[in-house]
């Protein structure tokens, strides 16, 4: 469970880092920048996010494994 915490808070603190790296870009390209390292990071970053979201996935999956039904958050025993 632990793990799957880390993994969240990665997945929130990614999504504020893209948001911040757009919004770069944005201001790059209405000074007449060049923005193609900004782009590229972007890319990587969102590719990141992607893995990180795969992981959190594998481990919901595999923490609902290991618990029984009553305790995942069933509203119906």
């Amino acid at each position: 469970m632990r793990d799957l915490n880390l993994v969240r808070v990665a997945i929130d603190r990614m999504r504020v880092q893209v948001g911040r790296q757009r919004r770069e870009i944005v201001q790059l390209q209405r000074a007449g920048a060049a923005t193609a390292a900004a782009e590229a990071l972007l890319y990587r970053m969102l590719e990141r996010l992607d893995e990180l979201r795969k992981q959190r996935e594998r481990l919901k999956q595999a923490e609902a494994t290991l618990l029984p039904r009553k305790q995942r958050g069933a509203r119906h025993a």
